[in-house]
This record gives structure tokens, sequence and C-alpha cells, in this order.
């Protein structure tokens, strides 16, 4: 931990903030009372959300304890049930004579086509898993020096990609007998004209957003740098991920064996002939719905610590001098998360987690329903509201957290009478920069995809086999930079905050980052044209 002299930012005395109104100043000055100065919390952190960590430790406990007791009781009778018969004489089922030795002979049928196509399937998506990181490393040097480079020569792929991708499959489609013989023309020429429609929104949406173009750019580049400072997180972050799995391996096995305990009962057909039949314990169901609902918590907490780590790390590196590099960033950063704050990372977990599962059912029932009446239509429109609020709010809640150590609400609150204060916008980042990421790497990996493609087609024909292969092998390329382009918007996101609280005090931590940022819109009542805003330097 660096030295108060170390970590203290200069004051503001130049016109970079002129738009981070007096009035906005005054309200922080009268504010005082109620907030404490927001800075990096280096000190000690007390215990936050206590209750949410004992709440999600007792999930854990209980999901583990009712686990092993069912591993221990588990009947193996339960996968012979259907060679049990009914004995009369003691109204029980017993097992046959010949129960036990039925079932091994028909598991090896595999015709050497397949043979050929699993191993180039696990070849190629090692290859993929070996060439991901790299790929990343490079995609995230070029953003680093070439951002502008890397943004203007992507762009056009944006569009004759999917054109390109469009095109072929409607000519392999007309010369392929199958694929002619049961897609209709008709079907095949509007489903070409849709795709068409959906790349000219792309189009316009491109357009309509080319002033913001040269702002992405530097924001691109400004995480970037601040990703390559901190460039352990890629190595920490997938490590918390490995661990997760791990830690779901026993509940994944313990909910196998859940279902191995219950008994043969007898039970009387319609003829009046008694079969046997296996009655799962009536506890069982509840086993399954504890140990998906501490699976889907743990999973959301695991996102929320990755975002805390990034967060407190990204903000070590932001309120440090200039030139002088943070010590055990990373390493204060797990502690805190997994120590003191982990009660409050349980409880943004869960929030997150609620929304995701409140969504989905809200937009399962609006695809299962054909005539929405006003009052479902009227309470869908209320859900999405409150669902949406809670995104908001949940947005820079964990990133707030992270670099204060208070405890969930008062970081929700704290985040957005920072964010009111200084006219700035909670709903709003940058959202270019996350679309031009977005459309990076479904270039990089459609173009890996048709790499493979040919690849695999020189080498070793297997037919139609060689698109699901070099399909599989453009989704597990685009998974994992999907992540690493997850990291990137959660240090935009920290960088925002970081920024607001130095527009908050009046000063400037990072100038560079200043220099950018403050062309942000302010708000969405506040929105003025980046032309009339501060110009960029150099």
């Amino acid at each position: 931990m660096g030295s108060a002299d170390e970590t203290k930012p200069f004051m503001l005395s130049d016109p970079l903030l002129p738009s981070a109104p007096s009035s906005a100043v005054a309200f922080a000055a009268e504010e005082d009372e109620q907030y404490p100065p927001i800075i990096y919390n280096h000190g000690h952190r007390p215990l936050r959300d206590l209750p949410f960590l004992i709440l999600f430790i007792l999930f854990i406990l209980s999901t583990f304890a009712l686990g092993i007791v069912a591993s221990i009781r588990r009947n193996p009778n339960r996968a012979h049930a259907s060679s049990f018969i009914y004995d009369p004489a003691s109204s029980s089922c017993i097992p046959s004579s010949s129960t036990f030795f039925s079932s091994f002979n028909s598991l090896s049928l595999v015709s050497s086509s397949s043979s050929h196509f699993f191993r180039d399937l696990i070849w190629t998506l090692v290859i993929t898993l070996l060439l991901a990181l790299p790929i990343a490393l490079a995609l995230l040097s070029l953003l680093r020096h070439f951002a502008k480079q890397v943004v203007y020569s992507s762009i056009p792929f944006f569009i004759l990609t999917p054109i390109f991708l469009n095109v072929y499959w409607f000519v392999a489609c007309q010369f392929g007998v199958t694929c002619r013989d049961s897609f209709p023309l008709a079907y095949r020429i509007l489903v070409l004209i849709f795709v068409f429609f959906l790349i000219a929104i792309v189009v316009w949406i491109i357009f309509s957003n080319w002033h913001r173009i040269k702002l992405t750019v530097h924001i691109l580049r400004i995480a970037s740098a601040a990703l390559v400072s901190n460039m352990l997180l890629l190595g920490v972050l997938p490590c918390l991920m490995l661990g997760l799995l791990v830690y779901f391996v026993p509940i994944v096995v313990f909910l196998v064996l859940v279902t191995f305990n219950g008994s043969i009962v007898p039970r009387e057909g319609d003829d009046g002939l008694y079969s046997c039949k296996w009655k799962q314990d009536r506890w069982v169901p509840a086993y399954f719905a504890l140990a998906i609902i501490t699976m889907l918590w743990s999973f959301a907490t695991i996102l929320e610590a990755k975002v805390y780590v990034t967060s407190g790390t990204v903000a070590q590196w932001y309120f440090s001098m200039e030139g002088v590099k943070p010590r055990n960033s990373i390493r204060n950063s797990l502690r805190n998360a997994f120590g003191p704050s982990f009660g409050t990372v349980c409880f943004s977990g869960l929030v997150l987690g609620v929304v995701r599962f409140v969504r989905a059912i809200v937009d399962s029932a609006r695809r299962e329903d054909i005539a929405v009446g006003f009052i479902k239509l009227l309470l869908g429109c209320c859900a999405n509201f409150l669902l949406t609020a809670f995104d908001f709010l949940n947005k820079f809640t964990i990133n707030f957290a992270a670099i204060t150590g208070e405890n969930y609400c008062s970081a929700a609150k704290m985040t957005y009478e920072l964010l009111r204060r200084n006219l700035l916008s909670a709903a709003f980042v940058e959202t270019v920069s996350t679309r031009i990421l977005v459309g990076l790497i479904f270039v990089i990996s459609t173009l890996y995809a048709i790499a493979v493609f040919a690849i695999l087609k020189a080498i070793n024909d297997l037919g139609t086999e060689t698109y699901y292969i070099a399909v599989l092998a453009w989704v597990l390329l685009m998974i994992v930079l999907g992540y690493f382009i997850h990291v990137l918007e959660n240090v935009i996101d920290t960088i925002y905050i970081c920024y607001a609280i130095d527009r908050d005090k009046a000063e400037v931590s990072k100038q560079d980052i200043h220099e950018v940022f403050v062309l942000l819109p302010l708000s969405r009542n506040h929105r003025s044209s980046l032309d009339t805003r501060t110009p960029f330097l150099a």
C-alpha cells in the first residue's frame, strides 16, 4: 500500500472541469456533513452486510451436509428398478433371478467417420483454447497502441462479414441438394432479405453514432492501458471461475446421488396386477431446489467478486501518483472481496441473481402468451420498469463498494448521490465502446472460424460436420474473448466512478483520463453535442 502522499491527487487548476458546475460543487459542499470525502479506502475495512454472508454460508453448509447424507442413504437398487418383481407372499418387491447382468453389449458402435469427427472436434477446441489467450493479448496491445487504427479498420468488417456470410449460405444452400429440397426458394429469399435488413440497421447505427467514434477510440485506449498496468487480472480472474467449477463438482455429484434416495414399491395397475416402481423420497425435490439456488447464488457472487476485484485494483492504479505503480493491489482487492466485504459481494450477487431470474420469468411468460390482456401488459411493464431500476442501481454499486468499502445499501445511495450532484448518468457511460468491442470479437471469431473451416476442408473432408466444428470453434472463441471484453467493460465502469469522485472533489488524478471523460454527456437531461465540449488535446 502506498502512503497518503503517493496516492494524493493534485488539485484541479486547468479548465478541464468547467462543466463541473459551481452548483454541483456547492451542492457537494452542503452535503459534506452527510457524506464523508470519497477516497479509496486503504485502511482497515469492517465486516459489511454480515446477515447476507451468514445466509450464504448457511445455504452452502446445508447443501453439502444434505448432499453427504443423501450419498450415504442412497439406494443402489435404483439403477435396477425395472428388474424387480412383485412377490405376493411378502407383498413387496424382490429382485428377479437374472438381475444385474444385461447391458454391456452395445456401447462401442462408433463409425470411422464419427471417430474422425470427434478427433477433429477435440483437437480444434483444444487449439482454440490455446490460441484464445494470445489473441486476447494481441487485441489488448493493439487497442492500447493503435486503438484508432483498429477501430476504423474493423468498422467495414462489421458490415462486410455479415454480408459475406449471408450471401455464402444462400449460394451454398442453392447448390446443396438436401438444403435446396428442405428449404424452399421463397423462404430462402425472405431470410436473405431479412438479414440484409438487419445489416442495414447496423449500418444506420454506425453512421448515426459516427460523431462518438473518436471518443470511443480514446476510452478503449484508456481502458486497455489500465488493464495492461494490471495485467495479472487476466490470470487471477479466470482462476476464480476455475475455483467455481471445482466448487460445483461435489454439488453436481450430490444432485446425481440424491436421485438414488427412495425405494422400490409395488403399485397396482388398471388391470389389477401389481408391478414394481421406483418411488423417490419426498425431500429430494426440496434438495434440488436448495442446490440449484445455491449454485445460482454462488455463480452470481463470483461474477460480482470479479467486478469487485477488478474495480479495487483499477481504483488503486487510478488514484496512485503518475508513474508510481501500487504494490499488492490485486492481493489487497482479493483480501477485501473475500474478507470484510464478502457479505456485500454476496448481497450484490443475490440482487443480480434475483433480477436475472425474475426477468427470465417475465420474458418466458411474454413469449407464451399469444393474446396478452391489458392487466398482463400493465404488470409486464411495471416488472420491466422495476427490473431496469434494479439494474441501474446495481450497475456501479459494487464498483463503489470496492473503492470505499461501504456496505451495499450505503454504496448504492452514495453512488446515486455522487453521480446526481455531478450531473453524471448512472445509465450511460459510453455504450458505443461496448458495441465496438462486441463487433471486434465477432469479426475476429468469424475470421478464425472461416480459417478453421478451410483447414479442416483441406485436411479431412467431413462434409457438413466440418460446419459444426467451425461453428463450435467460433462459439468457444466468442466466449473466451467475450470474457476479456467483460473485464474491459468493468475497467471502463471503474474509471468512470473514479472520474466522478475526482470531479466531485474538483481534483485530477489522471490527466489523460479527464481529457477524455470530460467529453461524455453529463446526463440524459443535460446531453450536449460533443462538438460544443472541450476538444481533445492532441
